[in-house]
């Protein structure tokens, strides 16, 4: 499991098995195929100032326990947590001027 964050939406990411995001909304990136030959293994791609994106094989599950739907192998989570469709990120870290800091300050 990867670890939690302290923002307003309380998802996990369980695995099952970098470029990083200017994305246009959605919360799902384009469909790249993994750059490792083991698709078992999610990658997670920690984006300055913006989403983590997460591409392979896993499930986003609520706090409730249910699984949440996603069409495409790889994602982008929200960590600004200002986005309008949570967990996923809608590219409003670039409206508000989300920025963390080097090493993970945020």
């Amino acid at each position: 499991m990867l670890p939690h964050n302290d923002y307003k939406d309380d998802h996990n990411v369980r695995g099952s098995d970098g470029d990083c995001c200017d994305d246009d909304g959605g919360g799902e990136t384009d469909q790249r195929p993994n750059r490792h030959d083991d698709a078992a293994v999610p990658e997670v791609v920690v984006c300055p100032d913006g989403p983590l994106l997460i591409r392979g094989d896993f499930e986003i599950v609520s706090t409730s326990g249910e699984t949440l739907p996603r069409s495409r192998k790889t994602v982008a989570l929200c960590r600004c947590g200002a986005s309008g469709i949570k967990p996923y990120c809608d590219g409003t870290h670039k409206l508000i001027g989300f920025r963390t800091e080097p090493g993970g300050g945020n």
